[in-house]
């Protein structure tokens, strides 16, 4: 989840966004649609100048305001991809853009998760190439866990569940990467308190370096400074306004670029990661 970014899958919000009511879609104080636009722009600016080439959703006004976070629909590996089905009721329509865009780019699909399994791609954390760590929770159940595991049987992976807390509450969103944002080759950012002891365990088996992030900016910013993309190993971006969390990562050897993103993910309760899928790194 770290080597060079080289093609990415994201969308570029407009007006599903801008028209989107922040009770419905369970968005924060400081949502702002048309800011949060701006922000993305922005955002993706950084994704491209790093080389990376990006496959463009557009938003056609579908009113799918969360399809921005293009991180969860769907989830890749080497041989191609796998259509989830989302634990938000409305995300559901998601996986079928990606299914889409997937096979415009001829990138084949392995399979497909289906009712009444559900699997979030931001539960989803390759901890090597053979081992992919998913977090039970609210989002994706031991069903989806199971028809995932037999998806990727055949490619000699190996699928490990966590059961994950319940955070704040039934309608937040909490998913493995909201304690866990992979750096570079066995470094993470962490936040402790809240890793399934479990995985924990794991990564520290796996010779994982744990880099652990402050309480009081994890709750000032509702999980968002741990939200953090690798665009190269240990070349990373981040939400802006969390000093202490980028000055932890830079002691530990990364390159940190910080962009504001008030109205854009801190509200809307996804970061860097959860706006892109990323579809080939090498």
């Amino acid at each position: 989840m770290t080597p060079a970014l080289k093609r990415v899958l994201m969308r570029r919000p407009g007006d599903s966004l801008i028209a989107a009511n922040a009770a419905d879609w369970h968005y924060g104080p400081g949502f702002d649609g048309t800011k949060a636009v701006a922000q993305f722009g922005v955002f993706a600016d950084h994704v491209a100048a790093s080389g990376a080439e990006i496959i463009w959703l557009e938003d056609d006004g579908d009113g799918l305001a969360d399809a921005m976070f293009t991180h969860d629909p769907s989830l890749m590996t080497d041989q191609g991809a796998v259509i989830l089905r989302m634990g938000k009721p409305g995300r559901m329509k998601e996986p079928d853009l990606h299914e889409a865009a997937y096979k415009a780019a001829g990138i084949p699909i392995l399979g497909k998760i289906t009712a009444p399994g559900s699997v979030e791609g931001g539960d989803c954390i390759w901890v090597d190439s053979k081992t992919l760590a998913v977090g039970r929770g609210v989002r994706t159940n031991q069903s989806g866990i199971e028809q995932l595991s037999e998806i990727l049987a055949p490619l000699g992976v190996s699928v490990l569940g966590y059961d994950l807390p319940l955070g704040n509450g039934a309608e937040a969103c909490l998913h493995l990467m909201s304690v866990m944002s992979p750096l570079d080759e066995k470094l993470a950012l962490v936040f402790a308190p809240m890793l399934p002891v479990g995985f924990w365990q794991l990564l520290k088996d796996r010779g994982y370096t744990l880099v652990e992030a402050p309480r009081d900016e994890f709750d000032a910013s509702n999980g968002l400074n741990l939200n953090v993309l690798a665009l190269t190993p240990g070349n990373v971006l981040m939400v802006d306004g969390f000093p202490k969390t980028r000055e932890l990562m830079e002691q530990a050897g990364c390159q940190v670029t910080a962009f504001d993103a008030d109205a854009l993910c801190i509200p809307c309760e996804g970061g860097p990661t959860c706006l892109t899928r990323p579809v080939w790194r090498a």
